[in-house]
């Protein structure tokens, strides 16, 4: 049995749909706006191949799917690989830990982790993902949006040859979207 079965994602069929359902866009003059949410299935989603590490994200809600408040997606780490220390400017960000385990530094204070753990990170806190044993399969939102267009500019699609980037394009291209890497 594979370990990221769609069965042992049940948690993210609920949980995608936050943000979801009926949502006042900011501004409206309306009394109330009708949105048309989505149910989506464990493998469904805008999916990508990480640029660092070869993994999957799979972007479940954004404002190109009509959630304006929120973005939503899995993402796999491979093993060994982590995730660097940066930072959002402008998003608060939850990660829900669906599989692996590890080491979470928040504010250069590092906190282990395993599987069904909650990481809440404020904006503009600093914040990465070691994981030397364990591949991760992490539920991530952020609010406001951003972090997926982050995701669309440096990923592709798969099948498709990796963008050939510097380091200087990703940290500009992460800057574009409130996020800044140490």
């Amino acid at each position: 049995m594979d370990a990221f079965d769609p069965q042992r994602r049940s948690f993210l069929v609920g949980a995608g749909s936050l943000g979801l359902t009926q949502v006042l866009p900011p501004g409206s003059t309306q009394s109330h706006t009708t949105r048309q949410g989505q149910v989506l299935s464990a493998g469904e989603g805008e999916t990508l191949i990480h640029f660092r590490d070869n993994g999957a994200i799979l972007i479940k809600a954004s404002p190109a799917t009509g959630s304006d408040q929120l973005a939503l997606g899995t993402q796999q780490v491979m093993q060994g690989t982590g995730i660097p220390v940066h930072r959002h400017l402008h998003m608060d960000e939850v990660f829900y830990v669906l599989e692996g385990s590890g080491s979470f530094l928040l504010n250069d204070v590092p906190h282990p982790f395993e599987k069904s753990t909650s990481i809440f990170i404020p904006r503009n806190a600093w914040h990465g993902f070691q994981n030397p044993d364990h591949e991760l399969l992490l539920l991530w939102i952020v609010s406001p949006p951003g972090l997926e267009g982050f995701f669309r500019e440096t990923c592709d699609a798969p099948g498709i040859p990796p963008k050939q980037l510097t380091r200087e394009q990703i940290h500009e291209i992460a800057l574009k979207y409130g996020t800044e890497f140490r």
